[in-house]
């Protein structure tokens, strides 16, 4: 657990702001409601979790103001607002309390030739870097980290073990990078020969990846044929996602697992897409668009909404057409009655 623990509960209440009339006792750890127990701390807000109350013992618990629940005597009560933000104030608290590299260049790793090093960066074990590249303050390189030539990343990044940039890659500021992604590599792009062989065309372009985007782990993003592929500012892109050469990410959009973004899309600011919705390439969605799991897009979105289905259709009337195949079996049965009655 964070070193962080144990703590007193005064000092918990004080970073997330709430009441509380108990004794001043140490808090061992911090965990979910359906696990937490001897003196740890956890929260609850959802209903769908009331059943874990009458199982608390020996636990602080976070709960809204106008909680009245029946719990057992031991349960020390935290009352706040809203017991949700207050338990992610304290998680990022704690997170802020976690140890960092110290900065330097480990004896083991491998630096290439016109380099720029930030004094305050830090390049972990194993980690080589090519020829002409950039790594500005206060950024973390884990182990085994590669960088191609001429690849740019700027300052207060975090990039975990075993990324990988290829050539010309540009990181901005604050950003999260986990094992395993691929940044940089090439574009599907080849030419379908009369003999129906392939021929490789030339991706030239890089990625550009703004302020504030967190990419997850074996995630793949390809470079641009020319020009650049673009995350945005703010994105948020979870594990096991692919986006294609030439595609533009707007702004604060985020997408959940196995996401696949087919080539020269453009997708608009504020989208969100569920886990495993592919897209088709050349093609826009407008913003402040929603797409369910598992839908698969045909073509632009040119309204916002939140939408279903594949091909994708209004949430509302694709769940109309789910419930009405649903219904389809029963629905026959009643037709084929009907059929039996007019023949007679």
């Amino acid at each position: 657990m964070n070193r962080f623990f144990p703590v007193k509960i005064t000092e918990i209440v004080k970073i997330i702001e709430a009441e509380y009339n108990g004794d001043d006792l140490l808090v061992s750890g911090i965990n979910r409601i359906e696990f937490a127990s001897n003196n740890e701390i956890t929260f609850f807000k959802d209903k769908r979790l009331e059943k874990y109350l009458k199982k608390l013992k020996n636990v602080f618990l976070i709960v809204s103001m106008n909680f009245t629940e029946e719990i057992d005597i031991s349960v020390k009560l935290l009352r706040v607002e809203d017991p949700y933000l207050a338990f992610i104030k304290l998680i990022k608290f704690i997170d802020s309390k976690k140890e960092l590299p110290k900065s330097g260049i480990h004896p083991t790793a491998i630096i290439g030739e016109n380099c720029v090093i930030d004094n305050t960066a830090y390049i972990g074990p194993g980690c080589i870097i090519g020829d002409d590249c950039k790594i500005g303050a206060n950024t973390i390189l884990h182990s085994n980290v590669i960088l191609y030539d001429n690849v740019e990343i700027g300052s207060n990044n975090i990039i975990h073990s075993s990324v990988v940039f290829y050539n010309d890659v540009k990181v901005e500021n604050y950003c999260i990078i986990h094992s395993g992604a691929v940044i940089g590599s090439d574009g599907f792009g080849f030419i379908e020969l009369s003999n129906g062989a392939y021929e490789k065309i030339p991706q030239i372009g890089n990625v550009v990846i703004k302020n504030n985007v967190e990419i997850g782990a074996n995630t793949t993003i390809d470079r641009a044929l020319v020009g650049s592929t673009i995350i945005e500012n703010g994105v948020k892109i979870d594990n096991l996602c692919q986006i294609a050469h030439n595609v533009v990410v707007g702004e604060n959009s985020a997408m959940a697992a196995q996401v696949g973004i087919s080539g020269s899309t453009i997708i608009g600011r504020r989208n969100r897409f569920g886990g495993q919705v592919g897209l088709a390439g050349h093609m826009e969605t407008v913003d402040d668009v929603i797409i369910l799991a598992q839908s698969g897009v045909a073509k632009s979105v040119e309204e916002k909404g939140i939408y279903f289905g594949s091909p994708i259709k209004d949430k509302l009337k694709a769940f109309k057409i789910e419930a009405a195949i649903n219904n389809l079996p029963e629905t026959v049965k009643i037709i084929e009655k009907i059929r039996r009655k007019l023949e007679l």
